[in-house]
């Protein structure tokens, strides 16, 4: 039972760390990778559908991404998509291809990503602790119940603390690494 619930704790742990990577290839940094548009969707026949089962997303050099719709019909809307996302990106249209120049960052950008990538850490920080938070109400349910002893209790909690402080250590490092992506120049 206590193995479980460490091991429930520790895996969505682990999530909310994968969850916390993904969030930050979301935030732009000086160079153009194919993630920055993934979270872009567009209408496709009425329905909405992520920008990459419409189009094939490439990189053509650092600062340019190339949007390559799969059908004519589809450029417009696309562009459009780009254009509204919250990116602040100007797509160019070029016939059947879109090209998508990355601005160079600001000092003044640079800075406000930065905030926004330590609160995002905060976040994730947040999530481990709540996580820790619910298995040791669960640990002390069962000691209350008599399922498992005073001495289980305390192993386990500390079991917990060490597995908490190990992915707050890991989300400290995600965040560093971010941070030394942005100010790079």
């Amino acid at each position: 039972m206590i193995k479980e619930i460490i091991k429930d704790a520790e895996n969505r742990m682990k999530k909310s760390i994968e969850a916390l990577k993904i969030d930050l290839t979301k935030l732009r940094t000086g160079r153009a990778h194919t993630s920055l548009l993934d979270h872009i969707t567009v209408s496709y026949y009425g329905n909405v559908t992520p920008l990459s089962q419409v189009a094939s997303i490439t990189v053509s050099d650092p600062r340019t991404l190339t949007v390559s719709p799969w059908e004519q019909n589809m450029v417009q809307a696309v562009e459009k998509a780009i254009m509204q996302s919250d990116l602040g990106l100007n797509p160019v249209t070029a016939g059947k291809v879109i090209r998508v120049p990355l601005p160079p960052l600001t000092e003044e950008r640079r800075k406000d990503m930065i905030r926004v990538v330590r609160h995002e850490g905060e976040n994730a920080r947040v999530a481990i602790r709540n996580i820790r938070r619910d298995a040791n109400s669960e640990l002390k349910s069962l000691n209350k119940d008599k399922e498992i002893t005073d001495d289980e209790l305390r192993q386990a909690e500390d079991v917990i603390q060490k597995t908490t402080d190990k992915y707050v250590k890991e989300v400290d490092q995600v965040l560093d690494a971010k941070e030394k992506d942005l100010m790079e120049v």
